[in-house]
C-alpha cells in the first residue's frame, strides 16, 4: 500500500478520505487554506500544510503549492478528492512528473474524457449509444444551427470542457441559436479556458442514471450497479438514489455492459462514473464520464458493501480489484440527500457564518459525511454542500421512511440550509412512486417552498414540515 497520502481538497470529501488512509494504515496529509484553518480535515491530520490564501487559485487549485507540500512531508501519493483539481490532467501530469502517485486515471484519460466531444467520438466508435448530435465541436453559431435544424430542435448547445452544467444552454428553436451560441461559449470560455461548443439533441425529462465503475491496471473492469440521480435543481444534484427504482432488468443490464465497454474504451484505472440519460420510452444515451470518485458514491457503499475510497487505494498501490463482476450483489436501498447551506426562499442564494449547533442523526442504517461540528464557520469562499445524509433500508419504502427519520432528527443552527426542502421531496407523491425525471423540481419547486413557508420557514427541524 501507499504509505503516506496528502489531500487535495477539504471539506466532507477529504475528511472521508483522512479517515480511510488511518483505517488502512496509510498516513494522512492535509492541505488548507488560510480560511480552513479550523477546519475539520486540518484537525483529523496528524499532518497539514496551508497552501494558501481563502481564494481557491490561490490555494485549492494552486498545483506548484500542493505538490511542494506533498514532497516536503514525504507523500507517495496524492488524492484530489472531487472538484478542484480531481479531473485536472495537467495536475495528474505534475503529481507524475514529481514521483507521487495521483489517486485516479492516467493524465491523458482525463484530458480525453473531460473533453465532451472527443469523449463522444470515443463512445460511438466504441459502440457505446450516445445522444444524436454533432460530430465534434461546431466552429460557429450558423454550424451549431445547421446541425439543429438536422437533428431537430430542441437541442442543447454545450461545452466541450465543460460539466457542473457550466456552458449549456437549451436552445427551442432557430432564432435563439445565435444568442444561446455566444452565451454557452463565452461562459464555457470563463470557467475552463474552453470556449468550444457542441451540439446535442435534447433530451426533454429524462432520468439521470449513471454506473459506478471501479478498473485496475491489469485490465479488470467492473461496474457496481447504478445510482438514480435525477433529482436536481440547475443540473446540480439534491438527492440520489440506488438502485434506480423502475429500471427494466434488460435495460439495467445492457446499460452495465456500456458503461464497462466504455471504461475499457478510455483505458481507464481507479474509480469513475458513466453518466446516462434515459429516455420515456426506455432508450439510453451516454453523456459524459466524470473521471473520479464522486459526491454520491456512499449510495453504491451502501447497496453493494464496497468501500470505494479504499478500493482507490488499493488500485492506486498496484493491487487488483478484491473483487470480480460476479461478486458484486445489490441488496437493499440507498438514498442520500446533499444539504447545502443556501437559502430556499432566495433563489439557493448561499448561506455562509457560523454553525451555532450542530446534531447528526444516527441509528441504524444511518451515515453523515460531513466537516461541520458546533462553533465551525461555514466560508463564502467555497462550495455551500456542508452534509451529506445516506440511509439504507431493506427496501425503498423503508429507505424513505428512515431518511424523513433522520432529517428530523438533524439540527443545523446559525445558517440555513436545504434540509426542509428535501425533508418535503420525500412526502411528495411523484417521488414515492418513483415517477420522476429531471424536470422534477422544475415542476414541484414553487409547490414545495409555498408549504414550506406555511409551516413557518423554519430551519434545521424537518418535524414542522411532515
Amino acid at each position: 500500500m501507499l504509505k503516506r497520502v496528502l489531500i487535495a481538497n477539504r471539506g466532507e470529501i477529504a475528511v472521508r478520505i483522512i479517515r480511510e488512509c488511518m483505517d488502512c494504515g496509510v498516513e494522512p496529509v492535509a492541505v488548507y487554506s488560510i480560511a480552513d484553518e479550523q477546519a475539520l480535515h486540518r484537525i483529523l491530520a496528524e499532518k497539514s500544510v496551508c497552501i494558501g490564501s481563502p481564494r481557491p487559485q490561490d490555494s485549492y487549485l494552486n498545483m506548484e503549492n500542493i505538490i511542494a507540500a506533498a514532497v516536503a512531508t514525504g507523500c507517495d501519493g496524492i488524492h484530489p478528492g472531487f472538484g478542484f483539481l480531481s479531473e485536472n490532467s495537467r495536475f495528474a501530469q505534475a503529481c507524475m512528473d514529481a514521483g507521487l502517485k495521483f489517486i485516479g486515471p492516467a493524465p491523458q484519460v482525463i484530458e480525453a474524457m473531460g473533453n465532451k466531444s472527443k469523449a463522444r467520438a470515443l463512445m460511438k466508435k466504441n459502440g457505446v449509444p450516445v445522444v444524436p448530435g454533432s460530430d465534434g465541436t461546431v466552429a460557429s453559431a450558423a454550424e451549431a444551427a445547421a446541425v439543429a435544424e438536422v437533428i431537430g430542435y430542441p437541442v442543447l448547445f454545450k461545452a466541450s470542457a465543460g460539466g457542473g452544467g457550466r456552458g449549456m444552454r437549451k436552445v427551442m428553436e432557430a432564432a435563439e441559436a445565435e444568442a444561446m451560441f455566444q452565451a454557452a461559449s463565452l461562459e464555457a470560455e470563463s470557467c475552463f479556458g474552453d470556449g468550444s461548443i457542441y451540439v446535442e439533441k435534447l433530451i426533454e425529462h429524462p432520468r439521470h442514471i449513471e454506473f459506478q465503475i471501479l478498473a485496475d491496471s491489469f485490465g479488470n473492469v467492473i461496474h457496481l450497479g447504478e445510482r438514480d440521480c435525477s433529482i436536481q435543481r440547475r443540473n446540480q444534484k439534491l438527492l440520489e438514489e440506488s438502485p434506480a427504482w423502475g429500471i427494466d432488468e434488460a435495460i439495467r443490464e445492457q446499460m452495465g455492459q456500456a458503461a464497462v465497454k466504455a471504461a475499457q474504451a478510455a483505458g481507464y484505472e481507479n474509480a469513475g462514473t458513466i453518466e446516462f440519460v434515459v429516455d420515456r420510452d426506455g432508450n439510453f444515451y451516454f453523456i459524459e464520464m466524470n473521471t473520479r470518485i464522486q459526491v454520491e458514491h456512499p449510495v453504491t457503499e451502501m447497496v453493494t458493501g464496497v468501500n470505494l475510497v479504499r478500493e482507490q487505494l488499493r488500485i492506486a498501490s498496484g493491487l487488483p480489484l478484491s473483487m470480480k463482476q460476479e461478486d458484486v450483489k445489490l441488496t437493499g436501498h440507498a438514498i442520500e440527500c446533499r444539504i447545502t447551506a443556501e437559502k430556499i426562499t432566495e433563489d439557493f442564494a448561499p448561506c455562509p457564518g457560523r454553525v451555532d449547533f450542530i446534531h447528526f442523526p444516527a441509528g441504524n442504517g444511518v451515515r453523515v459525511d460531513s466537516p461541520l461540528y458546533t462553533g465551525c464557520e461555514i466560508s463564502p469562499f467555497y462550495d455551500s454542500m456542508i452534509a451529506k445524509v445516506i440511509v439504507y433500508g431493506q427496501t425503498r419504502l423503508d429507505a424513505i421512511r428512515k431518511m424523513r427519520r433522520a432529517l428530523e432528527e438533524m439540527v443545523i443552527t446559525g445558517v440555513e440550509s436545504t434540509l426542509p426542502l428535501q425533508h418535503l421531496i420525500l412526502f411528495q407523491q411523484d417521488f414515492l412512486r418513483g415517477n420522476y425525471n429531471t424536470g422534477f423540481m422544475e415542476e414541484n419547486m414553487e409547490v414545495l417552498v409555498q408549504v414550506y413557508l406555511e409551516a413557518g420557514g423554519e430551519q434545521g427541524d424537518g418535524k414542522s414540515l411532515s
